[in-house]
């Protein structure tokens, strides 16, 4: 079996969230979806996992962070070009995203930042190692 992830989000909204990772390029797994839960493959090793604030306290005592005002995670994704970089984040502030950041152009780098629906932070990014910096 190959290595997988599977980030798990607590949200406001299940539904809301849903559709919006997939209007981000996500697609829904039914296996593992439920009214408490939904899991969204963005290929076949990385996997967000939507908890209802319910559900994701069953897997900890501590308090869930209010993501609007607080941060405790960056979860960073790469893309296969520039293009790409600036095609998830026009498909991701139609959806409802937040880009809380300048896209910062390091020569070698795009990246970009975004917050979801429920404040949790995002950054997409290209990277071509050719042109890193000597």
């Amino acid at each position: 079996m190959k290595k997988q992830i599977f980030i798990n989000l607590p949200v406001g909204d299940l539904k809301k969230s849903m559709n919006f990772y997939t209007a981000i390029g996500f697609t829904n797994n039914p296996q593992f979806t439920d009214e408490t839960a939904a899991c969204m493959a963005l290929s076949d090793e990385i996997f967000v996992m939507l908890l209802t604030h319910k559900k994701f306290s069953e897997f900890t005592k501590r308090k869930i962070a209010d993501t609007k005002s607080t941060v405790a995670v960056i979860n960073s994704l790469s893309v296969e070009s520039t293009d790409a970089v600036n095609e998830f984040m026009t498909k991701a502030l139609n959806a409802g995203a937040v880009e809380p950041n300048e896209a910062k152009d390091y020569g070698f780098m795009l990246q970009r930042s975004l917050e979801d629906l429920d404040g949790h932070l995002w950054e997409v990014f290209y990277m071509d190692l050719s042109k890193f910096p000597k």
